[in-house]
């Protein structure tokens, strides 16, 4: 019974924002800042026999969401939806983040993943680095960043992404599902995220047309090609790595898994903005809200889903990523996933994000 009393109480702790949890993340900030500004893991890498630091996180990042993957499947396992999305984010993870990868780089081929688009991966767009790969990479690149994305972000919503495909939701979903309910309500929050995810959307866009502009002027403009050179390495310095490395994965036990994706992720900006033209809504059931609040606390965007459903109003949201755990903790069936051909106007009260 001692044993179990601990564990009970490490759990909790760890889960909300106790001494353990801070502990964790100190160790998690520290893990990111020396993956990307020290040779520690590099040399960690070669004393085991690995060509790279990326190859070591890969196999780490890897393991991570595969134990919490199988956690996931134990624990919903009678919800088809959250069993299917989490073995397609665990094979995508291993197989196409992962596997093909290091395969390709085996058998001296451009190390390229399939599971990233522009604008969240930069590189695999910008003419620099993808004019140099083989032309079925490029045409992969370029129609699967604009048309594939936009498209089925239209037809089902920015979920096929953030909650199927992308590593970072992958983690997210995974791993970091026992600390989901840590999101921020707040509307300051809220009113953060809307700010903070455009500009870095428009940022990125503003570097990709400036890395175009510079690789087709060449060496005619080489002010704009150092600029736009100093321009891209700020931007993969605090964005890439301080934003989605050290914030967005190292604060996972004190401010929830999507500080990333809610506040920073370019992609998850983009796919939002299409979302809201496109056909994804959460349905809501009339008069069967009890107003218990289990789908708002559990929402990992930081959405008031309960406001929603005690104005029996469907709804659609840029920054819905479609987990569906809101409709798998409603203990009445209030709320369900759906594609519709048309959607009710928003209500004007709900405008307003109110705190959980």
């Amino acid at each position: 019974m001692v044993r179990q009393g601990k564990a009970a109480w490490l759990a909790h702790d760890l889960t909300h924002r106790g001494v353990t949890a801070w502990l964790l993340t100190g160790l998690l900030v520290a893990f990111y800042l020396l993956l990307y500004s020290t040779e520690v893991f590099a040399r960690a890498a070669r004393a085991i026999g690995l060509d790279s630091r990326w190859t070591l996180y890969g196999i780490l990042y890897s393991l991570a969401i595969l134990a919490g993957g199988v956690y996931v499947l134990r624990k919903y396992r009678h919800n088809r939806y959250q069993v299917v999305r989490t073995a397609v984010v665990m094979f995508v993870q291993v197989v196409f983040a992962f596997l093909v990868p290091e395969i390709l780089k085996f058998f001296h081929q451009p190390e390229y993943y399939f599971s990233y688009f522009w604008p969240l991966k930069l590189d695999d767009f910008v003419p620099g680095t993808i004019f140099r790969l083989p032309l079925a990479y490029v045409l992969y690149s370029f129609i699967g960043s604009l048309l594939l994305v936009p498209l089925l972000g239209t037809l089902v919503g920015k979920r096929w992404y953030c909650s199927w495909v992308c590593g970072c939701g992958g983690l997210a979903n995974t791993a970091g599902d026992p600390l989901r309910h840590l999101t921020s309500k707040s509307s300051a929050a809220w009113k953060f995220e809307k700010v903070s995810i455009h500009v870095v959307l428009a940022i990125c866009l503003l570097l990709t047309a400036l890395l175009f502009l510079a690789w087709g002027w060449g060496a005619r403009a080489p002010e704009l090609a150092r600029f736009t050179h100093a321009f891209e390495t700020a931007y993969a310095f605090l964005v890439v790595a301080m934003l989605s490395g050290v914030v967005g994965a190292g604060l996972y036990p004190v401010g929830g898994t999507r500080i990333w994706c809610r506040n920073f992720c370019p992609m998850a900006a983009l796919l939002g903005l299409v979302q809201k033209a496109g056909r994804f809504r959460i349905a809501v059931k009339r008069n069967m809200c009890i107003s218990c609040g289990l789908c708002s606390k559990y929402c990992e965007m930081g959405i008031d889903v309960r406001a929603y459903a005690q104005a029996n109003s469907s709804f659609t949201r840029a920054a819905c990523v479609g987990c569906g755990l809101c409709a798998e903790v409603c203990p009445r069936g209030v709320l369900r996933l759906e594609n519709a051909r048309s959607r009710p106007a928003p209500e004007p009260a709900l405008v307003r994000i109110s705190t959980v």
